[in-house]
């Protein structure tokens, strides 16, 4: 899998696949057209989504297995390298890729709201496991997409295909947050895991050491990519990953200036904080009053 093969644009990734390019920005590809091929990794400089059959076998990462057999949808953002791995072995794609180009939707809607899909930031191990009617709605945009394109580019072509990807990503966003309660198991375990390893953190000396706990470091400890952890986190408590770590400093900025020992540049030299006005700003927007306030009221 040390290949490395480049697809800067739609047209390249189309004739990777034996597909037909209708459209220089945008395709709906068939891979089950692709010729037989070993596994390589895969550069895109498109948002691609992969429909996958599971028992295909054919999207593998790492070490990593995926547990529903309806379906897999797995995103990928422009700029990001994907890797097939078939153990050397040729093997028949199968399934079905929705591939755009950023320029596409430059100027629309789905442009001004594309950060809002932060599945496109998720690791291969995050995807997205549908059921046999999420598969059915899935395919149905991609249909009303494939319909567009086929009968040619006209002035509604790119509203309503446009429209359609919008749609499909709205449908994921939904179809995420079912997930995320029928794993709840999975979920617990994580907001368990964060919460024992933030008390860690802020218990030992290595906020001393490393600053304030980031939501990229605890991402990292779990094993997950900064936004799926982001999102499991915000659907299970209400509050950003940010917004938790916050509360916790501010209980234990309340707990050590509570004992008198401690100067207030100590609490938050303690807490990680580089600059005491630093402290000073976080705790009076949670608390309302700044620590010194506070510690004269309490």
């Amino acid at each position: 899998m040390d290949t490395l093969r480049r697809f800067d644009t739609i047209d390249g990734y189309n004739k990777f696949n034996n597909n037909e390019t209708r459209h220089p920005l945008v395709s709906v590809v068939d891979l089950s057209k692709a010729d037989p091929r070993s596994g390589s990794r895969m550069y895109f400089g498109s948002y691609i989504v992969f429909l996958k059959d599971v028992k295909c076998g054919d999207l593998v990462y790492g070490r990593d297995t995926y547990d529903y057999q309806e379906g897999t949808l797995v995103f990928i953002a422009p700029g990001q390298v994907a890797g097939v791995n078939s153990n050397g072995e040729i093997y028949q794609p199968k399934g079905h890729a929705l591939a755009f180009h950023p320029d596409l939707i430059h100027g629309t809607s789905l442009g001004k709201r594309i950060q809002e899909y932060t599945f496109f930031g998720y690791q291969s191990n995050e995807a997205l496991h549908l059921s046999d009617r999420e598969r059915q709605i899935v395919l149905d945009c991609f249909n009303k997409i494939s319909y567009e394109l086929e009968r040619g580019i006209d002035k509604h072509s790119k509203k309503l295909i446009v429209s359609n990807i919008e749609l499909f990503l709205d449908y994921s966003i939904r179809f995420y947050e079912r997930q995320f309660i029928t794993r709840e198991h999975v979920v617990n375990g994580v907001l368990e895991r964060f919460e024992n390893a933030l008390n860690e953190y802020l218990h030992s000396d290595q906020a001393q050491l490393s600053g304030l706990p980031s939501v990229a470091y605890f991402a990292d400890q779990l094993h997950l990519s900064p936004n799926y952890f982001g999102d499991l986190i915000k659907k299970e408590t209400g509050n950003t990953a940010q917004e938790f770590i916050q509360l916790k400093l501010i209980d234990m900025a309340k707990e050590k200036m509570a004992d008198g020992t401690r100067t207030i540049n100590q609490v938050a030299y303690e807490l990680g904080f580089k600059y005491p006005q630093h402290f000073a700003r976080v705790f009076k927007k949670r608390v309302g009053r700044t620590p010194n306030e506070y510690r004269s009221l309490n």
